[in-house]
């Protein structure tokens, strides 16, 4: 079974976010494996262990992302591929359109992704290169069944249990509750140095870079505000409601 798992390196968890010149510092920030791409490579690994075949983790990003695929190579991955061209990063649009020309290249039995990243959030790239691909794909999946060339999957929808079957080749996004990640052991650190990291740029992928470039653009970036003490009203409850729709309109400016 040929398995690949889309990753993203994101700030650590525990960073503080710094915005300078509208754009996010980077200086001095560690960088990890994106939470939920955690539990796509175990998915893989344990899928690989019980049919066969082997893992390959992917993902578009600078040079030094390499330190994050060896991580997923520590876990137990077979091999690696790292798109370093900067020419080819952009935002979810551009990403998902290298990672699919990849694939067409390649083919893959199952596909496997984190169901967000933990920096941006926005959920988009892995339902976006199946769609490419013109594959299945099911999100959010807690529990992932395979039985030949078919695909039983549980899955969270805010709360509830959604049981859906399909063939393969197929996408499927991990959410919290589908395994545990295993931790790198030292000898698989070792032994991830000599695997294979593959870096492809342009050229070695058939895109054309005018039709990718990014369709969005990043206007302005900003925390949020900080919260503000709250204010606790006084007197009887006819004047507190009056003065809370006071409020309302003329400082929140909600209605």
């Amino acid at each position: 079974m040929n398995i690949l798992v889309l990753l993203k390196r994101t700030f650590d968890t525990e960073e503080k976010i710094v915005v300078q010149n509208n754009q996010i510092s980077e200086d001095g920030v560690e960088f990890i494996v994106n939470p939920y791409d955690e539990y796509a490579v175990e998915e893989g690994i344990k899928l690989r262990d019980d049919f066969g075949g082997e893992v390959t983790v992917l993902t578009v990003g600078p040079a030094d992302a390499d330190k994050e695929l060896r991580t997923a190579l520590a876990m137990g991955a077979d091999k690696a591929i790292l798109v370093d061209d900067e020419s080819l990063f952009g935002d979810e649009y551009t990403i998902s359109q290298v990672l699919a020309a990849i694939i067409k290249e390649r083919g893959f039995d199952i596909i496997l992704g984190g169901n967000v990243s933990v920096d941006n959030g926005a959920g988009q790239v892995a339902s976006r290169v199946a769609e490419l691909l013109d594959i299945p794909q099911v999100t959010t999946i807690t529990k992932l069944t395979i039985d030949g060339t078919k695909a039983v999957v549980e899955r969270d929808v805010e709360g509830d249990l959604e049981v859906i079957e399909t063939t393969l080749p197929a996408l499927f996004t991990a959410q919290q509750g589908l395994n545990e990640p295993r931790y790198p052991s030292l000898p698989g650190i070792m032994k991830a140095k000599k695997k294979p990291l593959e870096r492809l740029g342009a050229g070695d992928i058939q895109v054309n870079l005018d039709q990718i470039k990014p369709k969005t653009e990043t206007v302005e970036l900003f925390t949020p505000p900080k919260k503000e003490a709250g204010r606790l009203l006084q007197g009887e409850k006819e004047d507190q409601v009056k003065e809370l729709v006071q409020l309302l309109r003329n400082e929140a400016k909600v209605i």
